[in-house]
């Protein structure tokens, strides 16, 4: 329970940090490193929890999105996965409150776009969205695109269309669909064609009446969030661990409501 505890004293933190107009440069990334979050292993690669298929497990959340979901992070211009994503600490907190009972399956895919995930061409032999759903055993299912829309030249419409089909094809499913905006990137003219992006999935939040992360805002609040950035789309481990915290934040509380449920 002290790891849970810990992350959502990280997620109030960081909201009140960036309220604050006249923090420090080193506050944010003082914040991240003060959490005792246990690194994932093995080092060299994400770790995706396989879905539990026994008794114990009672809520299933899958994560789906592009390399920031999977958790790349670059070093001497080197990207790889990177055990220390936000999924990861995500699935670290939830087993520290839950136990087994949780799991958290990390489905991104580095890359790829929304309505690639929709049309179910994110992957190598990769079905409908809709096919891969109703085959799914989760009851939460996470989705975080947008930069690579921005990257490809989509259209904020178009991104609109996909994730709002997204969200209506999970509700049909059964599943409560929880959107993520995604980090900001420090280039200003990329970050302002993000922006756009950002409010489309805002849009679909508000319209669907799903829950919404909202990265961009509290990322781009904080003070030197850039330097927390691996190159320009890709955070270090620093502020994957922050990303957790607010992923933990929104998703938490949907997490103890199933289990009440089903007690």
């Amino acid at each position: 329970m002290k790891l849970a505890a810990e992350l959502r004293a990280l997620g109030g933190a960081l909201l009140a940090a960036a309220s604050c107009a006249h923090a420090d440069a080193a506050t944010a990334t003082s914040m991240a490193s003060s959490v005792s979050i246990p690194v994932p292993t093995p080092a060299a690669a994400p770790r995706p929890h396989p879905a539990q298929t026994g008794s114990q497990t009672q809520v299933s959340i899958e994560a789906y999105g592009d390399s920031t979901t999977l958790g790349i992070s670059c070093s001497d211009r080197h990207c790889a996965p990177c055990a220390q994503n936000a999924v990861a600490y995500l699935q670290d907190a939830l087993r520290a409150a839950y136990g087994e009972r949780v799991s958290v399956v990390n489905l991104g895919v580095g890359g790829t776009m929304a309505y690639q995930l929709r049309d179910g061409t994110d992957r190598r032999g990769g079905v409908p969205w809709a096919q891969r759903l109703a085959a799914s055993g989760a009851q939460i299912v996470t989705i975080n695109y947008g930069i690579n829309e921005v990257m490809h030249n989509q259209t904020p419409e178009q991104f609109y269309d996909a994730e709002t089909a997204l969200v209506k094809t999970a509700r049909a499913l059964g599943k409560l669909a929880v959107l993520q905006t995604s980090n900001p990137m420090p280039d200003g003219r990329l970050n302002a064609r993000l922006a756009a992006m950002v409010e489309m999935t805002r849009r679909v939040a508000a319209e669907q009446h799903v829950p919404l992360v909202d990265q961009y805002a509290a990322l781009s609040a904080l003070p030197a969030w850039q330097s927390m950035m691996s190159d320009g789309a890709h955070p270090k481990p620093e502020l994957y661990r922050l990303k957790a915290a607010q992923d933990f934040r929104v998703i938490d509380p949907l997490v103890r409501q199933r289990l009440a449920s089903r007690s």
